[in-house]
């Protein structure tokens, strides 16, 4: 008997101290403005619910409202490169975005870097790759984050726009089924899954998979979509990604399709770059002067 209350005297003395067994997540800025651009670290809902995407915000001085850009960041399937990635940014164009008067934020999705979590993108291999499950997981996490932040006081709660990189360009096409009113426009830089197959250039993986994606991703889409590849993109060449964008197109979605000049060595990260930044201006600024995106007809091209 001694001994039993010895232990029942030891468990009470130990639970003070013991952990919760579900820490809460907590979701907002997690630090101070900075220079540039009031630059500043949030914490942004993920679909597991206990992990917070981490995030970079920039916006203009002032209280705002301010327009919301959210910017959608590339990918890899390699597990160690995805580990070690730096929180993603994307300095110029986030730069260019907040002179023109937008709040742009930068979340960091699962699998990636100090986020952590399981990856929830994950293609599969070549053969049984699934593109379109892919990019759904991808969208999931660009309509969280952006939500989250359409409910502060100092965002508008209308007409914001997606720019998607690589991976997180797919992403963006499969979130163009959204509200246009909520979405006034998706920008994308050669989207897509499976580019640099093996690390060898202009090898995709079952690249009549991701074809057929597209198509699906064309049928839902509500919201028009500007797609944009360098001349000297290896990872979703000219030819092939304009075939992605008429496979879109074909399924109902609305594209303008560009090619834009060669930047640097590999047109694929042209907008992580001043050079790219500068060199897709022009479509930017299309872009960006039409602040109203009318709903789609279903007939619409």
């Amino acid at each position: 008997m001694r001994l039993l209350n010895i232990l029942a005297l030891l468990t009470l003395l130990a639970l003070p101290t013991a952990p919760p067994l579900c820490a809460q997540v907590t979701f907002g800025p997690s630090g101070e403005e900075g220079e540039p651009l009031r630059r500043q670290a949030w914490l942004v809902p993920s679909p597991d619910t206990d992990i917070a995407a981490r995030a970079l915000l920039f916006r203009p001085a002032g209280a705002g409202p301010f327009r919301l850009a959210v910017v959608a960041h590339a990918s890899t399937q390699n597990v160690l490169r995805r580990a070690q990635m730096p929180q993603p940014e994307y300095r110029p164009l986030a730069a260019y975005l907040v002179a023109r008067g937008f709040a742009v934020l930068v979340p960091e999705r699962l699998g990636h870097g100090a986020t952590g979590g399981r990856y929830v993108e994950d293609q599969g291999g070549c053969d049984e790759a699934d593109y379109a499950r892919s990019g759904r997981a991808t969208a999931e996490q660009i309509r969280l984050a952006l939500e989250f932040l359409r409910k502060q006081d100092f965002i508008r709660k209308e007409t914001a726009i997606v720019i998607g990189h690589s991976a997180g360009g797919w992403g963006a096409l499969a979130l163009a089924n959204a509200d246009p009113q909520a979405i006034s426009a998706i920008t994308v830089f050669a989207p897509g899954r499976g580019g640099h197959a093996n690390d060898e250039p202009n090898r995709i993986c079952a690249p009549h998979t991701l074809l057929a994606a597209a198509a699906e991703f064309g049928k839902a889409a509500r919201i028009p979509v500007t797609w944009l590849v360098a001349a000297n993109d290896s990872y979703f060449s000219p030819a092939f990604s304009k075939s992605l964008a008429d496979a879109f197109r074909g399924g109902g979605g609305k594209v303008d399709f560009r090619i834009l000049p060669a930047v640097g060595s590999e047109g694929h990260w042209m907008i992580e770059t001043e050079a790219g930044v500068k060199g897709a201006r022009t479509e930017l600024d299309r872009v960006l002067n039409q602040p109203t995106a009318p709903v789609m007809r279903r007939d619409s091209r």
